[in-house]
């Protein structure tokens, strides 16, 4: 694989970086498959910011939201294995970002990806077990250059799991920031932002990893293997 130094270049909120709208290991758009999904939800004759709203619904409904990692090794999160897995699987919060990510590149939007330490009020107790925590580290999301701004969006959560949730869906409309809610609809408290890891090119593989690590070190010990 290509070295993971490269996805901590230097951040800048300049569209043009060349950085934000290039094929990459994990932002592989031009990889067969991931081209073939792009022009499945994309219009030749829309706008581009039409073009990108008709993905992040695509995405965000397309595959329903898990809270597991799929798998921990790089290539699992390159687009197009994201894409060939979700439909049976189910995708993370970085792995739907990412694919958004990739796509939205792919139509030649600048994108960028954002990462964030969220405290979940209503997340189940198998999963805080599991993690050892109700913090979920690394959550991912996207931010898109859209009528010359970045905006925020967050396709992790499908339409199905908010009914569930008791949270509206949400929406998405290439002008505001679209983040997780901090309250559900009866007023309760949902989700809490904590730490702001900032904007990446790319996924930061290795300190992302490396977090994980810290603060699950009993989940990612059967990964100790891949992970080192």
């Amino acid at each position: 694989m290509q070295s993971t130094a490269k996805y901590m270049e230097k951040i800048t909120d300049n569209p043009s970086y060349p950085v934000y709208t290039e094929s990459s290991f994990f932002a592989d758009y031009t990889h067969p498959s991931v081209r073939l999904y792009v022009n499945l939800h994309t219009d030749k004759n829309a706008t581009d910011h039409e073009n990108v709203l008709r993905l992040y619904y695509a995405i965000r409904d397309g595959f329903w939201y898990s809270p597991y990692l799929s798998g921990i090794k790089p290539e699992d999160f390159a687009a197009h294995n994201i894409l060939s897995r979700s439909k049976q699987r189910g995708g993370h919060c970085i792995d739907k970002a990412n694919l958004l990510l990739a796509c939205v590149r792919a139509i030649g939007v600048p994108a960028r990806l954002r990462f964030a330490n969220v405290r979940n009020h209503i997340g189940t107790g198998e999963l805080e077990a599991e993690l050892g925590s109700d913090v979920l580290v690394f959550h991912g999301y996207i931010e898109i250059y859209l009528n010359h701004k970045w905006v925020k969006a967050t396709p992790a959560f499908n339409k199905g799991l908010c009914k569930k949730l008791g949270v509206s869906p949400l929406e998405f409309d290439g002008v505001n920031d679209s983040i997780f809610q901090e309250f559900d609809k009866e007023g309760g408290l949902f989700m809490e932002y904590l730490h702001d890891y900032g904007p990446y090119p790319n996924i930061p593989y290795t300190f992302m990893v490396s977090e994980w690590k810290r603060y699950y070190p009993g989940f990612l010990e059967k990964y100790a293997a891949i992970v080192g």
